[in-house]
């Protein structure tokens, strides 16, 4: 088949900037060069590092890529802004769809990928004869999106990464039969315990009595770090307990001067050395810090559809602590995890979970053995071969 793929319009693919939707993109993509099933165009913005990636000498996947940072296509978005006010999503976003269509619309593509984007419809919808399939890893289309009986309806399949998103998509149709789930998986090649780590315990003033947990995330409000940080200081008793914190307020951001991470840190300074903040950490370096981790903590206070974070701590053999949210309870089992409520006891539930673990070791070694057996479920390569599997029914 001939398919075209809508990406995000914020960050590019290959996944330089990092983004987990488009290091997913990346996974099937990498399938479709390795088997040569489809021939793929990804329309993605334009970044220099995109450049010299290996990713762009496939012979079947091809990548077209559109400027929207220089100064030039800057006016052009003002401009593209001007005349059309009444649009799905950020002026910047449709720029980039509008100028992506001009080239679609000469192509005969047999399918084209909404990745994550289905209010893109709106714009697309009786503008080609290709079939329309939306990939969802946020909770982007129910009976509350705008215009969500059109878009649904232009759809001919609708993918989401958890049965939450899919139970989602069906508030419009509760016999919708055209959505499927295929959870996503991650690199487990790279998201394993046994590899060499080039990060040590007195590399960020840890020991090797310390009783570490690791946050790994965007360090914002929904992310229930500020609640995690609270359970911290209610074990104030047990100077082994540390938290590592890694990540920033968005992708690449180390400086962490929002207001929110300025009260997060506030609220943190009583602990002092007991909480470390490592700011942005590579991707590519996850696993390393992982490898020093007793414990994953995943306070998720909103409804999660998907949180890799909580797929690679299980890879790497760790214990979860997260809530009952979105789709977190589809990733685990009750041998790999504790899941807790976000109700008024929430805080005090974490502080006494993080203890009942400490005090546990014997624990900790069964969780981590399920855990391990659990994550083999989610590798990248099952979620590409269902995800293509699924596309040739469309």
């Amino acid at each position: 088949m001939k398919i075209a793929i809508l990406t995000s319009g914020i960050l590019p693919v290959p996944a330089v900037q990092g983004g987990a939707v488009e290091n997913f993109l990346d996974f099937f993509l990498e399938y479709n060069d390795q088997q040569k099933l489809h021939d793929i165009t990804v329309y993605s913005v334009y970044h220099p590092e995109v450049e010299n990636h290996t990713a762009l000498k496939s012979n079947v996947n091809h990548y077209y890529y559109i400027d929207v940072t220089s100064f030039v296509s800057k006016v052009k978005k003002h401009i593209f802004a001007f005349f059309h006010k009444d649009i799905h999503y950020h002026y910047s976003i449709e720029f980039y769809l509008h100028q992506a269509m001009r080239h679609i619309t000469k192509c005969n593509y047999d399918i084209i990928l909404l990745n994550n984007r289905p209010g893109y419809a709106e714009t697309i919808a009786g503008k080609t004869t290709s079939k329309l399939v939306y990939n969802l890893y946020n909770d982007k289309l129910n009976y509350q999106t705008r215009n969500f009986q059109l878009i649904y309806d232009a759809a001919s399949l609708i993918i989401s990464t958890s049965n939450y998103i899919t139970n989602r998509v069906r508030t419009i149709n509760d016999y919708a039969n055209k959505c499927i789930t295929i959870y996503s998986g991650i690199e487990l090649q790279k998201f394993n315990r046994e590899l060499p780590s080039k990060v040590k315990r007195e590399d960020i003033s840890l020991t090797s009595d310390d009783f570490v947990m690791m946050f790994s995330g965007r360090v914002t409000q929904e992310k229930g770090i500020m609640e995690l940080i609270e359970a911290m200081n209610m074990l104030g008793n047990y100077p082994h307990i540390k938290l590592l914190v890694i990540g920033s307020s968005f992708y690449g951001n180390s400086d962490n001067k929002n207001d929110f991470a300025k009260a997060l840190i506030a609220k943190a300074a009583p602990l002092k050395d007991r909480i470390i903040f490592t700011g942005f950490i590579p991707y590519s370096e996850i696993p390393c810090y992982l490898q020093i981790a007793n414990v994953a903590v995943i306070p998720s206070v909103w409804d999660d559809p998907f949180p890799t974070t909580v797929l690679e701590a299980q890879a790497m053999g760790l214990p979860v602590i997260s809530t009952r949210r979105g789709g977190i309870p589809e990733e685990v089992t009750p041998e790999t995890a504790i899941l807790l409520d976000t109700d008024n006891h929430f805080v005090e539930n974490l502080a006494n979970a993080i203890l009942n673990l400490y005090e546990h070791p014997e624990k900790r070694r069964a969780m981590s053995e399920a855990a391990l057996k659990r994550s083999k479920l989610f590798s990248k390569e099952r979620y590409a071969r269902e995800f293509f599997e699924a596309l040739e029914v469309v």
